[in-house]
């Protein structure tokens, strides 16, 4: 909950939440803010009021499961843009990162607006100069060079990690953008 509310005060009008707030993602959920379209691992939330039609593209999920939520926005007057909603994350059973399952020529809108903004769980220097030591970048870095998105990381504190006795910061969370968007 705390995640929605850090839209609120600046009157957000979308909040994307990756691994949300139970193993079930506690699909009961609510907030009287934001209207909240739910997956088990993505939430897409879009703020009451905010004048943006939303249409959740169901089909260009397929083959990502709950992993990705693909939404279209528009505000009148304006074009469509296609946000998507990623958490990339090595399926513990299987091995498999279904979010790269998804058929991104056909999801990333080319000639009109798309931003990807998630959870990558990918170390690069690319988006983060601080990256020691490169892991599970490979496949957005094809992405970013397939479709000229750009990197719109922003200057929020990175993620502090710790694994076989070692700590660390990186920046595994990214938002790409085609240039539509950010021109």
């Amino acid at each position: 909950m705390a995640a929605l509310e850090t839209g609120v005060h600046p009157k957000a009008d979308l909040v994307y939440l990756q691994e949300p707030p139970g193993k079930t993602g506690r699909i009961g959920i609510s907030h009287l803010a934001d209207e909240i379209r739910k997956r088990k691992r993505v939430w897409t939330a879009v703020r009451k009021g905010s004048g943006l039609g939303t249409d959740t593209q169901i089909d260009l999920s397929r083959g990502a499961n709950d992993n990705v939520m693909v939404t279209e926005l528009k505000r009148r007057g304006e074009n469509k843009t296609r946000i998507i909603n990623v958490y990339d994350q090595r399926d513990l059973q299987t091995g498999e990162r279904r979010a790269r399952k998804l058929d991104w020529p056909r999801t990333i809108r080319l000639g009109g607006g798309t931003m990807i903004a998630g959870d990558m769980n990918a170390h690069s220097g690319r988006w983060d100069p601080r990256c020691r030591e490169q892991c599970d970048a490979t496949f957005w870095e094809e992405i970013i060079e397939q479709y000229d998105l750009e990197i719109r990381n922003d200057d929020r504190p990175p993620h502090h990690w710790a694994r076989n006795g070692e700590e660390g910061e990186s920046t595994i969370d990214s938002t790409l953008a085609t240039r539509q968007i950010t021109r």
